[in-house]
């Protein structure tokens, strides 16, 4: 049923609502906080939520095809499909990035210097496709090799959250390198909205990365994070403090997140904060808060609980 306005209702419900004072007051608050933020922005369309969420489905598919792909797909016409996929979502991944590039570009780019250079992003980002598949199928592996509960690689593939966030998280940390930050972010946070895992772009990840569960992980922008790696849901890798200016603004950048070396296992519900390095081979366990660096091998727990017996209601 369609709940929308009859006509015979529209006259009552403006006049009842206000509707043509509420839009304008709502267009004046546009305007002005836009201004506010970059006037010359208003000039601009914005990079678009869905037209990336489709983008990136897309560049899946053609990382992916028989996965991903259309359901008639045949060995014979994988490439074609591959070739004709790329095409479109790159041209419309340029797209994206003009738009993203007028609106936080560099001030003095004309139009002509802003296409040329969304061009090269994309050509560069392109160009990067098979070193993002061939990392992505270390992930499948670890994924696989590390729960006992996956029966195939299809399964992995098909229907694990963290493969989900890495693969989007690959994608988008190449357009953050290459300077589509925006574009990025916006790729990342519609990976958080499906998976429950938050990677900011800007994390470095390395190969044979395994996310068990996923739920509730937070990987903040400057973490770096070694080869085959395994978190469970709910771990952070967070900041541990925000310095401020003179005014008391957030002072922006800086190295503020951990480095996770080679072969650690960080267990459900742990955080770790700050610029600190857990050593190569570390297991650090459920529910632990670490705020300072542990040597190579070291094995952190939270302290055992301490329980008494009372007969007869003693002890109280």
């Amino acid at each position: 049923m369609d709940y929308r306005l009859k006509d015979k209702d529209s006259d009552f419900a403006r006049s009842q609502w206000a509707l043509d004072r509420i839009v304008l007051q709502l267009r004046s608050l546009r305007t002005e906080w836009r201004q506010t933020m970059k006037p010359e922005s208003v000039r601009y369309d914005l990079p678009s939520r869905e037209a990336l969420a489709d983008i990136v489905n897309g560049l899946t598919s053609a990382l992916f095809p028989r996965h991903f792909g259309p359901a008639t797909l045949t060995e014979e016409g994988v490439d074609y499909f591959i070739d004709q996929t790329l095409e479109r979502e790159l041209q419309a991944l340029r797209r994206q990035i003009q738009r993203e590039l007028r609106l936080a570009g560099p001030p003095t780019l004309c139009e002509t210097e802003i296409a040329s250079h969304a061009r090269d992003i994309v050509g560069k980002f392109a160009e990067n496709l098979p070193e993002v598949r061939a990392l992505l199928e270390t992930d499948i592996r670890a994924a696989f090799d590390g729960d006992p509960a996956a029966r195939s690689i299809d399964e992995v593939l098909f229907c694990y959250p963290g493969i989900v966030a890495m693969t989007r998280h690959r994608l988008a940390h190449e357009l953050y390198k290459l300077g589509a930050p925006l574009a990025a972010r916006i790729i990342a946070e519609i990976s958080h909205s499906a998976t429950g895992i938050d990677i900011h772009p800007g994390a470095e990840i390395g190969l044979s990365f395994f996310i068990d569960h996923g739920t509730g992980v937070v990987i903040g922008e400057t973490a770096i994070i070694g080869a085959h790696v395994r978190l469970y849901q709910a771990v952070t890798l967070g900041a541990k403090r925000f310095t401020v200016d003179e005014h008391g603004a957030l002072v922006k950048g800086g190295a503020r997140h951990p480095i996770i070396e080679d072969d650690v296992v960080i267990y459900a519900g742990a955080t770790i904060l700050g610029r600190i390095t857990i050593g190569k081979g570390s297991v650090i366990g459920g529910n632990v808060w670490l705020t300072h660096s542990v040597p190579p091998g070291s094995h952190v727990t939270q302290a055992k609980a301490h329980s008494d017996h009372f007969a007869d209601g003693g002890g109280i």
